[in-house]
């Protein structure tokens, strides 16, 4: 049980409402004795694709994976280059480097995803593909990333894992590229109870391929057509996020509610991070960007607060990015904004009351009270 007044999450609170729903979706795949690629699995896959405008979706173990196998089946290997960004989570050069090839990394906007206009200076012979992040659940300006790819016959693949939902001009993440990423990790909008993951695609190859790697590369108990994983979704997280897909038009309406009064309140003393034309944000995480932030971030916490860093050390300067040669002098705006990151409270049963004090410690503190 969190000791803080306003904890960072508040699952018990969302998952409240929806108890009784889970409970029986739970129940029902355990009396079904089927726990893997079930009737639930295929249910959620059909039911995920149409949410994200897609025409196909896999379930597999975590985001992670989803990376992983979507990187295979697009044929990337050693030798080949991936650009992508170095303010993201570390599995996403990581799923480039564990395949042999090299992550290539471009810095950011002020949005603090990928800038279009930083990729063909990255672009080389051996360039594959492209990975956008749409960081925090606010999408990357996938029209222009599309467009560089295009024009450079170059793969693409959405790293989606904070997105779910999001959208630019009424399209949404995960019908973009040539397939993308979603995690199902707990902090995840859409989550599950544990690890889980999704990958979404308009190409019926990549589907049937991504399906087949997943699950040890088997057609079917008797033939294994290639080399495969074991990184299936399973039954019971599927049937328990069919529930909550159900919910999650609704909590993000209360995201996006709640983020907006943030933005009136903090606009005085910090950076808040305001949509543009076209952009529909699904705040996975509110991320203000803050002067003296660690000081900020102890004053928080101290008050009773709990105010997290997504992320202080950006993938360049991670120990295991060592060998890509990248100094800290290289992506200023990433290097600038990773000082001044703060992950505030943002969750549906987040009261306007814990708000309130959240805004109020801001204030105090940057007027020297």
């Amino acid at each position: 049980m969190s000791t803080f007044r306003v904890p960072y999450t508040g699952f018990a609170l969302k998952n409240a409402a929806i108890k009784q729903e889970l409970m029986q979706a739970f129940e029902a795949v355990l009396d079904s004795g089927r726990y893997i690629l079930g009737s639930e699995v295929k249910a959620f896959e059909s039911e995920f694709a149409e949410y994200c405008q897609a025409k196909f979706a896999i379930g597999v173990a975590n985001g992670t994976c989803a990376l992983h196998l979507v990187l295979r089946e697009l044929g990337i290997s050693a030798g080949d280059e991936v650009i992508t960004v170095p303010n993201s989570f570390i599995a996403t050069a990581a799923s480039v480097a564990l395949i042999g090839a090299r992550p290539v990394l471009v810095d950011v906007g002020e949005d603090l995803n990928m800038a279009a206009g930083s990729i063909d200076a990255a672009i080389t012979p051996r360039t594959r593909a492209i990975i956008p992040v749409h960081l925090t659940g606010r999408p990357a300006r996938m029209d222009e990333i599309m467009a560089v790819a295009r024009q450079n016959n170059l793969l693409v693949i959405e790293d989606a894992a904070q997105a779910v939902g999001a959208e630019l001009h009424g399209k949404r993440v995960g019908a973009w590229a040539d397939a993308a990423c979603f995690s199902l990790h707990p902090l995840k909008n859409l989550h599950a109870f544990g690890d889980g993951g999704m990958v979404t695609t308009n190409n019926s190859d990549i589907a049937a391929k991504t399906a087949k790697l997943r699950n040890h590369g088997l057609v079917n108990r008797e033939q294994c057509d290639s080399w495969g994983f074991n990184c299936r979704l399973d039954e019971v997280q599927a049937a328990l996020l069919r529930v909550q897909l159900r919910q999650l038009d609704g909590w993000t309406k209360e995201r996006r509610r709640l983020a907006f009064r943030y933005n009136e309140l903090l606009k005085p003393y910090v950076q808040v991070p305001e949509e543009q034309p076209g952009e529909f944000c699904v705040y996975q995480t509110y991320v203000i960007q803050a002067e003296r932030r660690d000081e900020l971030r102890s004053y928080l916490v101290q008050h009773g607060v709990e105010a997290l860093v997504h992320y202080p050390v950006p993938i360049h300067l991670q120990p295991a990015a060592k060998e890509l040669g990248y100094t800290a002098k290289d992506f200023p705006i990433t290097i600038k904004a990773c000082s001044r990151i703060l992950s505030l409270p943002l969750y549906p049963g987040l009261t306007e009351s814990q708000q309130d004090e959240v805004v109020n410690w801001i204030a105090k503190f940057y007027q020297g009270n």
